[in-house]
């Protein structure tokens, strides 16, 4: 059913501020830059090699301007939500209705880019509390048009989403929407010594999403909590953030073998973001 993180979204106050802040940060400028006066809001497109960023603002009244000024008001910028691709919508939409989990049927969506005038369209599917679990998610299917693409990703820019950190005190039903209706494979499901906590590892599309279990009395919404960009250099990214004024850790071994990792401790608008490096064997 679903395919890929098609994009995460941040939630943000002032979308040029963000822009220009992201742009420093990953190295490379938006590739599409929009707005949708029916929704109220307006966004910047950042693309890497297997998913895209959205940065998204108020921009005017309606629906997505109201969930953003709440958002905005309630919880601060940050990290708003996870978009699922996938190939069939429609088929989507019939499997989840068994599962009572859909808003309604699946609508048209389209964008023109502020910057070229081209346009993309898809379709999208809302989703119920009952399987979104406190995170804002929805499904998307692409039908027309496509996001440029960088043409080199250089060595010190971030050109990669490794993964996405979310967390939950309900694995059982994590799994059960996630590996059981979603049909995402669960790679890996393990104690984590350093993280004093059980950890489920979701795979698709060349990113993880990885889940951190937490201890709670009862059980909580699940949440969106940080990003793990990938480099080709973290010395090289290193040090081009610093040299743009960013403030950034010193690297250290990832937690994983034959990684080396670095976190990213300003300019990411109240988003937890690591930069990472998988090492090659030589």
């Amino acid at each position: 059913m679903i395919t890929a993180i098609d994009h995460i979204i941040i939630a943000v106050e002032n979308l040029k501020e963000a822009e220009a802040n992201y742009e420093l940060l990953l190295g490379h400028p938006p590739v599409w830059q929009g707005t949708h006066k029916h929704l109220g809001t307006e966004n910047s497109l950042f693309i890497f090699k297997n998913t895209y960023l959205e940065l998204l603002a108020q921009k005017g009244s309606g629906m997505g301007a109201e969930l953003i000024k709440n958002t905005l008001k309630e919880k601060g910028e940050g990290l708003f939500g996870l978009v699922l691709q996938t190939e069939n919508i429609d088929l989507a939409a019939q499997k989840l209705k068994k599962h009572d989990c859909i808003v309604g049927p699946p609508f048209e969506g389209s964008g023109k880019n502020n910057t070229d005038g081209k346009v993309r369209a898809w379709k999208n599917l809302f989703l119920t509390d009952k399987i979104t679990r406190g995170v804002f998610s929805f499904l998307i299917q692409h039908k027309n048009g496509s996001l440029p693409k960088v043409d080199r990703y250089e060595p010190a820019m971030i050109n990669n989403l490794d993964h996405v950190v979310m967390t939950t005190s309900d694995p059982d039903g994590f799994i059960n929407t996630y590996k059981g209706i979603y049909k995402i494979r669960l790679a890996l499901d393990k104690y984590v010594e350093s993280l004093k906590s059980r950890v489920l590892f979701f795979r698709l599309n060349k990113t993880t999403l990885e889940v951190v279990v937490t201890e709670k009395s009862k059980v909580m919404p699940d949440s969106l909590w940080g990003l793990a960009w990938g480099v080709d250099s973290i010395k090289e990214t290193r040090n081009r953030l610093i040299s743009k004024g960013i403030k950034v850790s010193s690297v250290k071994k990832g937690m994983k073998e034959g990684t080396l990792v670095a976190t990213v401790k300003s300019n990411t608008h109240n988003v937890p973001t690591l930069l990472i490096e998988h090492i090659k064997e030589k």
